[in-house]
Formats: C-alpha cells, structure tokens, sequence
C-alpha cells in the first residue's frame, strides 16, 4: 500500500518521492491544497518550469479519450533532455485507465503528477494509486492550526519576511478551509508589509480585519471602475467624516490584491465566473467587481498595488493635510487608468 497518510506528506514533499514513483496522486475536499501540493510536485522536478517541453499540462478528459497519451509524453525526451513533469489537472470523465497504462510502461526521466478531486475510497484512481508500488496516493484536507502555522512561516520567508509569533496566530485562527484562500490571504499580509523583516500583530489587523472596508466600498469600487467624480464626492465625505486616510488607502490596497489574487486564479476563466469564486462579495457589488475583473490585467493591478503601498507609507510618514493629499491623489489616478482602460 502506497496511501500516504495526511500528517507524513509535508516531511515527503520535503525529501521528495522515491525513485521508483512514477506516478502520484494528489487528491481531497481541499482543492487550494490539492492545486498547491500537485503544482509543487510538478515543479520540482523539472529545472525550468516555464518550459512547456519540461512541464506538460494535461487535460483529464483527454485522456479519457486517448488512454495511451500519457505513456506517450512520459516516453518524449524533451528538447534539450533532462527530466520531465507530466502535471494531469481534473477531468470529469475517468481517465483511470490511461494512469493504470502508465504505471505498467518503463518510465525513466518523467514525474506523473494527477490532480484530482475528493475521491472515494472505491474510486478507480485512488485504488489504482494506493494498490501500486510505483504510485503514490496523497490526502489532501483542510490544514490544522500546526499546518498553517508551517504554511505562513514558510511563505513568509521566501519572501525574505518572519512574523511575530502573536501576530502569527492570530492570522493562523483566520484562515484554514481552502489552501488557496489561506495562501492569498498570507501573500496579501506579505505585499502590504513589504520591506518590513518582521511583520507585526498591527500588520495582521489591518489586513485581516477590514473594518472600514463595507463603509468604503462605494468609494473603492468609484476607483477601480473609472468613476472620478465619485471618487472626489466621496472621499471629500469621509475626509469629512474625520477618517484617516491610511484606513482609505489601506482599504482600497487590499482590494486591489483581492482583485490580482481572483485575476490570477480564475486565468482563463470569464469576469462573471471569477465574481462566482469570490467569497463574500455582497450581491450589489458584482456587476461593479465584474467590470474591475475585465477591465484590469494582473499587470495593471500589479502596478495599482505598489501605487497604493507606496502611498500608504507616505501616509504614515506625512502630516494630516498631506496625507489626504497622498490619498486622494493615487484613489484618482486609479480612476483615470480605469476610465482610460475602458475607453
């Protein structure tokens, strides 16, 4: 039996499978975790993941339609040789057959990973997997607090970053559920505390607990799709309102890497299903938010969001009255590159 169990699999994606494996399953409910561990698996193989002829996508339906493609690219000596990844992402027809294939074939340089989804016990794949000594068959569910405590620090630091351990579990007890959730929250604590080498409990707060965020939203949304008479209206209210203009900034930050996290996830997919993807988006926002989703690329946003970090600090560093001056003055130039964008 090559069932691995849930606790075991970080200390094996660490020391890497056995020679022997040539194929392993990563399966589960979490399908961030699944997407995350499948897509490590298959990088780490290979020297270059960019390159199409070391890192081959697949299809599930197609090999269900063509059970002896995957032999096929596993048997391919890539352009300029050296090991080879075969990343086989969920299909919904059962492509069990085309694995079973390769798993009986002599297979060298290559590394079959199959993402799939929450397999039963009896499900083809899975059993194939878990009967064969040349598979491995990986569990994926939703992190415990000692999971995602290893999942921050170890994203943080390969963005050069520790945090406090207070600060880290508080974030631990805000996220869990879905691996890919947990992992776009953390990167978005990691963006909004860059150039900081420890990230601190206030870090957390702001990004975690938006709390002026449903307050702002009309104000965010005005920025975002191009609106910039609203954006004056209605920053000139909350100044009025005595609220600080880091709070603003720090809203319409967050939004922005809400915004690049969804553009990057959903690629491929239309505006209307990545609005389905994001949780807890109020019903009256969606149209809006679609319209952000079409209109900006993951550059663009990229751009916007070291726009609005760069702001934030100056914020900070600046008194009141400039500070508002930095604010609303980068909530504009938003607005102008979004009416530009929809032009």
């Amino acid at each position: 039996m090559t069932a691995v169990k849930a606790g075991d699999i970080e200390a094996l994606l660490r020391r890497g499978p056995a020679s022997q494996i040539a194929v392993i399953l990563v399966y589960g409910p979490d399908t961030g975790l699944v997407f995350e561990r499948a897509k490590r698996l298959a990088e780490s193989f290979v020297t270059d993941p960019s390159d199409p002829f070391a890192l081959v996508k697949i299809d599930g339906d197609t090999l269900a339609s063509d059970a002896g493609r995957l032999v096929d690219e596993a048997g391919t000596v890539g352009l300029f040789g050296g090991q080879r990844s075969i990343w086989v992402r969920a299909g919904s027809r059962n492509y069990a057959p085309a694995v079973d294939a390769a798993l009986k074939a002599e297979i060298a340089s290559a590394r079959i990973v199959v993402e799939a989804g929450d397999l039963a016990k009896s499900a083809p794949l899975r059993t194939l997997c878990e009967k064969s000594t040349r598979a491995l068959a990986l569990p994926c569910y939703a992190d415990d607090e000692r999971a995602l405590a290893e999942l921050i620090d170890r994203t943080l630091q390969e963005n050069g970053q520790r945090i406090a351990r207070e600060a880290r579990d508080i974030l631990a007890m805000s996220l869990g559920g879905d691996r890919r959730a947990s992992l776009s929250e953390i990167e978005k604590l990691a963006l909004y505390a860059r150039g900081q080498t420890e990230i601190t409990l206030d870090d957390v707060e702001a990004v975690i607990s938006d709390v002026a965020g449903s307050v702002l939203n009309t104000l965010i949304d005005a920025a975002f799709v191009g609106r910039s008479e609203e954006v004056e209206r209605d920053y000139r209210r909350f100044r009025h309102e005595g609220m600080d203009p880091s709070m603003m900034l720090g809203s319409a930050l967050r939004h922005a890497l809400t915004l690049l996290s969804t553009r990057i996830a959903g690629e491929g997919q239309s505006p209307s299903m990545m609005v389905g993807n994001w949780r807890g988006l109020h019903f009256r926002r969606k149209a809006l938010v679609e319209a952000q989703l079409g209109r900006w690329s993951p550059v663009a946003l990229r751009h916007a969001v070291q726009l609005l970090q760069e702001a934030v600090l100056a914020c900070r560093r600046s008194p009141p009255d400039l500070a508002h001056a930095h604010a609303s003055a980068t909530l504009l130039r938003i607005a102008t590159e979004a009416a530009r964008r929809r032009g």
